[in-house]
């Protein structure tokens, strides 16, 4: 997909991050090298990732919500629900007059019944389901019109749907409850028997019934909350693919493709497992790909601790903090906010699915002190600058910011 230029505020901007970005792209423009970038100030060093924050569907959402705003300000501007899972962006159109119709688990907060014609509906990165869709339509609201469902979501979907028009059914390795997830299930649905897979434990789950090592009246109990009325696991999965929510992590996806493709061949014989199992590798996000790939990178180079910046309900934001916490101590925080000195900071704890509290969680006297510093993809980068900073702030001899960034700055200038 060409890469176009995106308007985004000034506010989420950064001054440090975008330096390093930029000068990364000028000496490595195909992208090959993942080695995270060292920020040397002495004391410290931050390790930054070669790939993470926005991505293209990120950037396409903030460009198409910001312009409606300022486009449009004597009309009611409504969101489905959160445009990306990103706090920051979220509050800050709030504040702008935006109002969410539902949460990020579906609940409605406020009746698309009580919209009128002439109101503005945003639909958010993660699109929406045909149900809501229809609603919009009914009310004479163009669900398309402040679309900003990203161009690789759409692409799962175009695909699924191709796949329903040969008869395929779809399985979607995916958070049945998250808003995308939600929604590709309702797009496939519309065309053919669907089901929800979590992770490859449940992809083997759904594997052995499909062989028969399982019971079926195992698949009721696993899987009938996430599938389409009537979805049978022996006649619906004689034909299918993978695919899934952009979002979870590349290697995941690739396993419960490979766990369902094994029950096809133990079930119809390799030789025909092809007419029984559609590829669909090339649906993987391109930016899900280049973030984890570049944070096993940054895991591998030996941190000591690592600082992740993303929303706590952001599903990539989770995956790098699950990549990363393999190797260190972790950090999922929403913004610098969270921490005021070295002794205590507060962050989120996916596994127990709460915020937490960790003393003692930055080790100054273990000088140099190495931190990987990262965001998910609906972070701006000014975040991950102002954690930098205020990291920066508890070690009184650290180098300066400018003499630690002219090498990227002396970069950029040579081009220009």
């Amino acid at each position: 997909m060409a890469r176009r230029k995106f308007d985004i505020p000034q506010m989420y901007k950064s001054p440090v991050i975008r330096k390093v970005k930029e000068a990364n792209k000028i000496t490595d423009p195909r992208k090959k090298n993942l080695a995270p970038t060292t920020l040397d100030f002495g004391p410290v060093r931050f390790l930054i990732p070669r790939h993470f924050g926005f991505c293209y569907g990120v950037e396409n959402a903030i460009d198409i919500a910001y312009k409606t705003v300022e486009e449009n300000p004597d009309k009611d501007i409504y969101l489905l629900s959160e445009m990306i899972h990103n706090p920051t962006v979220n509050e800050d159109l709030q504040r702008r007059g935006v109002q969410f119709l539902y949460e990020t688990d579906g609940t409605e907060r406020i009746p698309i019944d009580s919209l009128d014609r002439d109101d503005i509906v945003i639909v958010p990165a993660f699109g929406t389901t045909v149900e809501i869709q229809q609603k919009l339509k009914k009310k004479g609201i163009d669900p398309y019109e402040f679309n900003t469902t990203c161009p690789f979501v759409e692409k799962v979907w175009n695909r699924g749907n191709q796949l329903g028009q040969k008869g395929y059914s779809l399985v979607i390795h995916g958070k049945h409850k998250h808003e995308e997830t939600r929604a590709t299930f309702s797009h496939s649905a519309s065309h053919s028997p669907a089901v929800v897979v979590l992770n490859p434990e449940e992809a083997q789950i759904l594997a052995d019934i499909m062989t028969g090592k399982r019971p079926q009246q195992d698949f009721d109990k696993w899987f009938a909350h996430k599938s389409t009325d009537g979805f049978d696991p022996l006649k619906d999965l004689e034909m299918f693919g993978v695919i899934n929510q952009t979002t979870m992590l590349a290697s995941e996806t690739q396993e419960v493709m490979k766990i369902l493709k094994q029950a096809a061949a133990e079930k119809y014989g390799e030789e025909k497992v092809l007419n029984h199992f559609a590829d669909t590798s090339d649906t993987l996000c391109y930016a899900t790909n280049e973030n984890q790939s570049a944070t096993y990178a940054l895991a591998e180079s030996g941190p000591d601790i690592a600082v992740i910046v993303g929303g706590y309900n952001s599903s990539n934001t989770m995956h790098l903090v699950e990549i990363l916490e393999h190797h260190c101590p972790s950090y999922h925080i929403r913004d610098a906010g969270e921490f005021d000195s070295p002794a205590q900071i507060s962050h989120f704890n996916q596994w127990e699915k709460k915020v937490v509290e960790s003393l003692n969680w930055l080790p100054t006297d273990d000088q140099p002190l190495s931190i990987a510093l990262t965001s998910g993809a609906s972070c701006p980068d000014i975040l991950v600058d102002e954690v930098m900073l205020k990291i920066l702030s508890f070690f009184s001899d650290a180098r300066p910011i400018h003499d630690v960034i002219s090498p990227f700055e002396d970069k950029l200038a040579s081009v220009e």
